[in-house]
């Protein structure tokens, strides 16, 4: 550890995306938010390594995590592949929206989809379909189904909800998902190192087994078709979804010439089956392949998982611009054309500007071990059956604060893994209890990690939820707070609390949906 790191209170780490919370609260603009809380990192490094001079330096430290932002230090492409993902998705939607395809499949869908319920239930429903990444699904369904609900007078903020809280909780718990790779990598290594673990539970088995503990992600997922069964909402939502205010000035559909429908599916279906196809080739593996004892459902699952996802999705989303280029010039011309695909670049500039300065503001968290204090602050002499809640709650409060749930997941799971299956031991809990412990900590680490990041408005998937529906950001945030809430108490108090202490789970899911519906019907309120 440097020495400045021991010379400065541990407690300070967490004041950065502190600060930055609080300003965006305050401020209502997310740019000058972010900006504070990088440059109050900056200043505290360069007091702690060299004095008043040193914050001098402190003043440039926020241009070192921009760059690093876009060109990390350990030559990690990630953040540029995503940049660039972005740029093409936006456009292409802006092409398949400027050649009527889009108008074409609205009014198409629109024929089914005739009310709010109908098509709050086809965004929810398009979310889950597009279940293998959660990037692809933001964007593919953010972008697709705008059109359509705001049509059916559904506010932007609604419909940011269903797809952010579509987007990660269904790439969290399917079984063939980018996720999937790391997360059976963090809990190999650390069953590895548990003594006394029992032979023949592989990493993918204790996956499996962590399922029905996954509480969060999947209340989540039901949650929303309660909101749109009920018609009803709760707290900002429905001021937001009373109030519209968004729509007026952005529906400008019947400017439009009604194209072709295949135009605009077309560059979707081929982005779909393109990503899965990048997925596939990128993480094949010959051995894999022939493995005899491996079924074909985990196979496909371990190829996916080990695939280089980032490379998948650009290859699928520059085929997909360049298919839409194609499609469009026979009916808008060349330069209608590409002035139609920069301004789905321009489009996308001020979304991907929050995305360097989140990623930024996570590089001054990391430097200032942020998620470590948060950690051993809260770690402790702590019960067994404790643990799981106490996990959940650690791991949405490290997401919450960094804006990662990636990150979350490798830094908790190393440690919590060995922690509860140290704590079980040494409470002479029986083999099979301290296992259905240990599995239901390792789910907690994910869902946490869901939850947190839901909650963050530094996160680069609520970012990108609030760009591919075009809704402000921080009315993104703070209208899903209050729904994320409700169902992280939920899944805490009724899932994770009482399946410790011997609820059956079916009956912990039952109870929670329950209590969900009954919260949803007593203090929602229909829209007017």
């Amino acid at each position: 550890m440097s020495d400045w790191l021991q010379e400065m209170p541990a407690w300070m780490s967490i004041l950065p995306p502190l600060i930055t919370v609080l300003c965006a609260l305050w401020l209502r603009e997310v740019f000058t938010a972010l900006l504070i809380g990088i440059l109050s990192g900056g200043l505290i490094v360069g007091y702690y390594s060299e004095g008043f001079i040193g914050m001098l330096s402190g003043l440039l430290k926020p241009v070192d995590h921009l760059v690093n932002a876009l060109v990390p230090a350990d030559g990690d492409s990630g953040h540029m592949a995503v940049i660039l993902f972005s740029l093409w998705i936006g456009g292409m939607v802006a092409l398949i929206s400027a050649n009527g395809s889009m108008h074409a499949l609205v009014n198409k869908i629109s024929k089914r989809a005739t009310n709010r319920k109908s098509g709050q239930f086809a965004t929810w429903l398009m979310g889950i379909l597009i279940f293998f990444d959660d990037f692809a699904n933001t964007m593919v369904v953010g972008n697709t189904m705008r059109p359509l609900t705001d049509r059916l007078n559904i506010s932007r903020e609604k419909l940011a909800y269903i797809v952010d809280s579509t987007a990660a909780p269904i790439a969290a718990i399917a079984l063939i998902t980018t996720w999937i790779g790391a997360e059976l990598q963090f809990i190999d290594e650390g069953i590895q190192q548990l003594s006394g673990f029992p032979s023949g539970k592989s990493a993918y088995s204790v996956f499996l087994n962590s399922l029905s503990y996954m509480f969060y992600p999947i209340l989540t997922l039901i949650f929303i078709p309660i909101l749109i069964w009920t018609g009803k909402d709760f707290g900002p939502m429905h001021k937001a979804e009373s109030q519209l205010e968004y729509q007026p000035k952005t529906r400008d559909e019947n400017t439009v010439n009604e194209g072709k429908i295949w135009m605009g599916l077309v560059p979707i279906a081929v982005m779909i089956i393109a990503t899965l196809l990048g997925l596939l080739l990128t993480g094949y593996s010959e051995e894999l392949w022939q493995a005899r004892e491996v079924s074909l459902g985990q196979k496909i699952a371990l190829i996916i998982g080990a695939a280089d996802s980032y490379k998948a999705l650009l290859w699928s989303s520059f085929s997909a611009l360049t298919l839409a280029v194609l499609i469009s010039l026979p009916k808008m011309g060349l330069e209608k054309t590409m002035n139609a695909a920069v301004s789905g670049f321009k489009k996308m500039l001020p979304a991907v500007i929050i995305l360097v300065l989140a990623w930024a503001l996570a590089g001054v968290t990391k430097e200032m071990h942020t998620a470590e204090f948060i950690s051993s602050a809260l770690s402790g002499n702590i019960s067994p059956k404790l643990f799981p809640a106490a996990t959940f709650v650690l791991a949405a409060i490290i997401a919450f604060s960094t804006g990662s749930s990636w990150g979350t997941m490798a830094i908790l799971y190393p440690v919590v893994i060995g922690t509860s299956w140290a704590l079980g031991s040494s409470a002479e809990l029986g083999m099979q209890e301290n296992y259905d412990i240990l599995v239901n900590v390792i789910s907690c680490v994910l869902a946490g990690s869901v939850l947190g990041d839901h909650c963050s408005p530094i996160s680069d998937t609520t970012v990108l939820s609030s760009l591919a529906t075009e809704c402000d950001h921080l009315a993104h945030v703070k209208t899903q707070l209050p729904y994320a809430i409700t169902v992280g108490v939920a899944a805490l108090l009724i899932g994770t609390l009482g399946t410790a202490y011997g609820l059956n789970n079916g009956l912990a899911f039952s109870l929670a949906i329950a209590v969900l519906y009954f919260t949803v019907s007593y203090f929602g309120k229909t829209t007017s």
